[in-house]
């Protein structure tokens, strides 16, 4: 999946031909540089990210100086990168995008699990992420600290408030639920309601997700459900929210921003700095 991502990227961005460098770089001309990151944070997607340079050029020397998980600090090497200059120009901003966008997840994620503190809540993403990107986004939150919610429509059963509409209720949408669905699959029912809450208890969901609750309502279902399913707190989650969230005992708190609006890590390339003999010069005949 990662990649048939770059081709699709490089395929993107590349296109005909990158006509700037063709222009500028001799043919022959070799670059050694590194690949730096600007700010702290928590690196994800670096292997990945570096097989651009070997897909435009397969003979490009890419190797990682850090693992993903990693937690740098602003200015650490994160890779060092030889060979082509004209190959390494034209992958370079998919490369960077890749590992900027996933290393600003799990940097992200990463920030979230330290807010919970000692509790036992963890943190899990949603469905609400980049079209094509979601094995990758999900990766990075796992990377992160955090788990993932599901992968798709077919890995779990929610029932969300259309569901209970067009059902008729919250027990008749877990009953059909529990008639069709694969004996391995959870129930998990989105409640807007401390009434919906004891509904969904009652009619056996396995799991509870309160929509958009304040942290006292939160606390009260908790209470309510006292350990006869697992509790989910979602919607407009800030972090500084997250203590206080954690703190009534919930099992999950999930967060879509983790995955739809982490800023990116800021990664670059920088020449001159890559080993021995840096810098841009005519490669060896």
């Amino acid at each position: 999946a990662g990649l048939a991502v770059l081709r699709a990227a490089l395929a993107e961005d590349v296109g005909r031909g990158d006509v700037t460098t063709l222009a500028v770089v001799p043919e022959r001309a070799s670059l050694e540089a590194a690949i730096v990151v600007r700010a702290a944070g928590r690196i994800a997607g670096l292997e990945l990210s570096l097989e651009a340079f070997r897909l435009v050029d397969s003979r490009v020397r890419a190797a990682a100086c850090v693992p993903d998980g990693s937690d740098v600090n602003a200015g650490a090497v994160l890779a060092q990168v030889s060979g082509s200059a004209r190959a390494i120009l034209s992958a370079e901003r998919v490369a960077l995008n890749l590992l900027g966008h996933l290393s600003g997840i799990a940097t992200a994620t990463a920030a979230a699990v330290r807010a919970v503190g000692e509790h036992r809540a963890r943190i899990a993403d949603t469905r609400k992420t980049t079209p094509g990107l979601r094995l990758l986004e999900k990766y990075a939150v796992r990377i992160g600290g955090g788990v993932n919610h599901r992968m798709g429509l077919d890995d779990g059963v929610l029932i969300k408030d259309n569901h209970i509409a067009i059902a008729g209720g919250v027990r008749e949408a877990i009953e059909r639920a529990r008639a069709a669905r694969h004996h391995l699959l959870r129930i998990e029912v989105e409640c807007d309601t401390l009434e919906q809450v004891e509904e969904a208890i009652s009619s056996g969901a396995d799991a509870v997700l309160l929509d958009n609750m304040t942290v006292g309502q939160v606390a009260e279902a908790v209470a309510l459900v006292k350990g006869r399913a697992l509790v989910e707190a979602s919607g407009g989650v800030k972090l500084e929210d997250i203590p206080a969230i954690a703190a009534t005992g919930v099992d999950l708190i999930s967060i879509g921003w983790l995955t739809h609006s982490a800023p990116a890590l800021d990664v670059a390339l920088d020449a001159g700095i890559g080993g021995r003999d840096s810098g841009v010069g005519e490669a060896a005949t």
